[in-house]
């Protein structure tokens, strides 16, 4: 499962064989540097880039495009470099966005050679600048890890590397910006986007290239540009009829390479013409400079490759194939011989697609649902929605899932309510007649409007229960498929339970449900890392339930030790460390598991000095990692500091809390997601009223849970309120404490 990063967080890699996968929508440069223990620079020889893309162990594409591929190969760097920064920079003078502010957040993974996902980080945030440090592999203690970074430069390159210590950056960035220029010039333009009626393949007849809109040929062998078009430039479409070469012979020129301005092979709403430029002859060789026409097979080089580079093959696209991480072609394409001075060859389809582009592997198909029968709704099959993993694909059916449940409510309900309307108004419209109120007339109306009310009632009923039906067949096969993190406390997969290698992308606070079937529960699935802290409210006041207080309080504190128990399970052994303030010591009890097993950081904080002494610590762990991380100098970080995700749990707030602990608390829940520190609070906010509207940016930070049923989750989408379930273990189980051991012996033999 693909780890989806923060800024600032790290994870292991599995391997030292990676690919690094950058999206960001805009041609933007791609290169990397490799760094020594403190992250220097050494020289120009330590940073590959379009102008020099290889490296030991290290190759980078040689043009700027919208999407690159860097092939890595962390056993063949020097045992010097401690380091492997992949950069992003916009290119400069060829009149594109000056700042990633004006592009879509760059997107960068880190996979296997087999497309296996390791980890991804989305770039957000950027504005001024046009550089930035996307990624950096460092090495410690022998194994190789991957940060996400984030660090961006508003002075380009040249401050980017600069900051890491190489001399002379600013030459190096020149090099770097001339050898895009020169790159960019060499490509070929991307063609207009094809309407929807467009088709693929056109046809070629008459001795004319047929555009796939219809156009003809113009008289004399040349293309007639697209409806409403502009010819290329010239004043004309490029040349059918021209001489080529004999096939199997040599290149008259090889100083006629396309450019963008003279030389594009660029197909126009299905035409494929160059003006004055080199096209693919039949041979295997290039044709000359002066105008010849495009081989019959109608072959045309994808956006960002070269026409026919020097010494190449036709219809070998060079660099193209080569920063896919494809093998370029050795041999042309088999076409018709085309006799020199003569028409294309006649009445054989065109086909534009490239011959040797293949698209990228596709994720595995999902499991096909088995026919149904005639008249019946077809079976539901676990994990059919889309996703490179089960568990990705798991996910989203879940989400799927509560959306379908969603929808399917608000129509029932929004036709209730159009019934009731209905029949207020055609009551009203029939007593409105004081003829219609005596006698049997508005009897009879009334009992008209009553039942055309439950005709269009159970009409609608009978849509819901059988898309309710469906749901909940679904939710039965995918209730048990479901991996530990996202699965209840019930299933069986938890006495199957190993530690994992990696950070799932989601975890199970409970589940929710409508009143319509409160049977249908739907997982209550969060991603991973939290993006805010969590509230477990243990106030009678703020929950529809009977219990009385004192229970309400330790329902409230069992659920807080379960959330925390399935924290610890999901993450990697090592990865996550749980720190406790019980001030009053009232929690003994129900946080014994978590103290006996041996999975916290330490004992639990009692009096005000132990509530002092844990939140200085988490405090001044965020302001070194935010510090760390706003200065590019993550490896500075002192070495005892504890790098996993770091939780908080607070049990009866304020107690034991003077006004220093209660700012702190209120930081570390409004910056330590961001940098791993999370919050959870056991709490009833009337105990913290006399704090007044201070503690109400507090509450709104955090996640509220409660630890009864409560239909408190409002949905602003449809305006439903979703009655949240807390996760219960079954009575008399002892799930709850195998899992820990499991965890506690998992860290002490190293993740095994």
């Amino acid at each position: 499962m693909t780890a989806e990063l923060v800024r600032g967080q790290n994870h292991p890699l599995p391997g030292t064989r990676l690919e690094i996968r950058v999206s960001a929508g805009k041609p933007i440069v791609a290169g990397a540097t490799l760094g020594d223990e403190r992250g220097r620079i050494r020289g120009v020889e330590w940073v590959a880039h379009p102008g020099s893309p290889t490296l030991p162990g290290l190759e980078v594409s040689k043009q700027a495009a919208a999407d690159h591929r860097l092939a890595v190969d962390l056993d063949a760097v020097p045992d010097t470099v401690h380091r492997v920064s992949v950069l992003l920079a916009l290119p400069v003078g060829v009149g594109g966005p000056v700042s990633f502010s004006a592009l879509a957040a760059p997107f960068v993974a880190v996979t296997g050679l087999d497309g296996t996902g390791i980890a991804s980080y989305t770039i957000t945030d950027l504005g001024t600048e046009s550089a930035v440090v996307a990624l950096e592999l460092y090495r410690r203690q022998g194994a190789w890890k991957v940060r996400a970074v984030g660090q961006g430069y508003a002075g380009g390159l040249a401050e980017m590397l600069a900051d890491q210590g190489l001399p002379a950056a600013g030459d190096l960035a020149d090099t770097i910006d001339e050898a895009v220029a020169r790159g960019l010039a060499r490509s070929v333009a991307t063609p207009p986007p094809r309407s929807a009626d467009d088709t693929r393949v056109g046809t070629a007849s008459q001795g004319r290239t047929v555009p796939r809109g219809g156009q003809g040929a113009a008289p004399g062998g040349q293309v007639a540009p697209a409806s409403g078009q502009a010819p290329l430039q010239g004043g004309q479409g490029a040349a059918v009829s021209g001489q080529a070469p004999p096939q199997g012979g040599q290149a008259a020129s090889t100083s006629g390479q396309a450019t963008p301005q003279g030389g594009q092979v660029a197909p126009a709403s299905g035409q494929a013409a160059a003006a004055s430029g080199q096209a693919p002859s039949q041979g295997g060789q290039a044709a000359s400079t002066s105008g010849q026409a495009l081989p019959a097979s109608g072959h045309v080089p994808p956006p960002g490759a070269q026409a026919n580079p020097p010494g190449g093959q036709p219809g070998h696209t060079g660099q193209a194939d080569q920063d896919q991480g494809r093998t370029a072609p050795t041999s042309p394409p088999t076409a018709p011989p085309q006799q020199p001075g003569g028409d294309a060859p006649t009445g054989g389809p065109v086909d534009y697609t490239h011959p040797r582009r293949q698209a990228a592997a596709p994720p595995t198909p999902p499991p096909a649902a088995p026919p149904a029968q005639p008249g019946q709704a077809a079976q539901p099959v676990a994990g059919d929605a889309t996703g490179w993993s089960m568990d990705e694909r798991l996910y989203n059916q879940v989400w799927g899932m509560f959306e379908d449940l969603a929808r399917t409510t608000a129509a029932y309900r929004s036709a209730v309510d159009f019934a009731d309307s209905r029949m207020e108004q055609e009551i009203d419209k029939a007593l409105s007649d004081p003829r219609s109120r005596v006698g049997g007339a508005g009897d009879a109306a009334r009992d008209a409007a009553r039942a055309k009310h439950a005709d269009l009632v159970g009409q609608a009923r009978a849509t819901l229960d059988r898309d309710l039906a469906q749901l909940a067949a679904e939710s039965g096969v995918v209730e048990p498929a479901l991996p530990p993190p996202f699965a209840a406390w019930s299933s069986p997969v938890w006495h199957a339970y190993r530690a994992p290698m990696e950070i799932p992308m989601a975890l199970r606070l409970g589940d929710l449900h409508l009143p319509e079937r409160i049977d249908l529960r739907i997982p209550m699935l969060v991603r991973l890392p939290l993006e805010r802290g969590l509230w477990i409210d243990s106030g009678k006041a703020l929950t529809n339930t009977f219990t009385d207080a004192a229970e309400l309080r330790r329902l409230a504190v069992d659920s807080a030790v379960a959330h925390a128990a399935r924290l610890l399970a999901a993450y990697p052994a090592g990865e996550f460390t749980v720190h406790v303030i019980d001030a009053a010591g009232s929690a003994a009890g129900a946080l014994a598991p978590l103290v006996t097993s041996g999975v916290l950081a330490g004992p639990p904080a009692s009096g005000a000095a132990g509530v002092s002494a844990v939140l200085a610590e988490l405090t001044q762990r965020v302001d070194l990692v935010q510090m760390a991380v706003r200065g590019g100098a993550a490896d500075a970080l002192p070495p005892d500091l504890d790098t996993a995700e770091q939780l908080l749990i607070v049990n009866d707030f304020p107690h034991g809390f003077d006004d220093r602990a209660v700012t702190q608390l209120r930081y570390l829940a409004d910056e330590g997601p961001a940098v791993g520190v999370h919050l959870m609070m056991v709490a009833d906010r009337e105990d913290a009223a006399e704090y007044g509207p201070l503690l109400d940016p507090l509450w709104r930070a955090l996640l509220r849970l409660t630890p009864v049923p409560d239909d408190h989750l409002a949905d602003p989408w449809v305006g439903h309120t979703w009655t949240y379930e807390p996760p219960t273990i079954p009575e008399g189980s002892r799930i709850l404490g195998q899992i820990l051991d499991q965890v506690a012996t998992a860290r002490r033999n190293g993740g095994r």
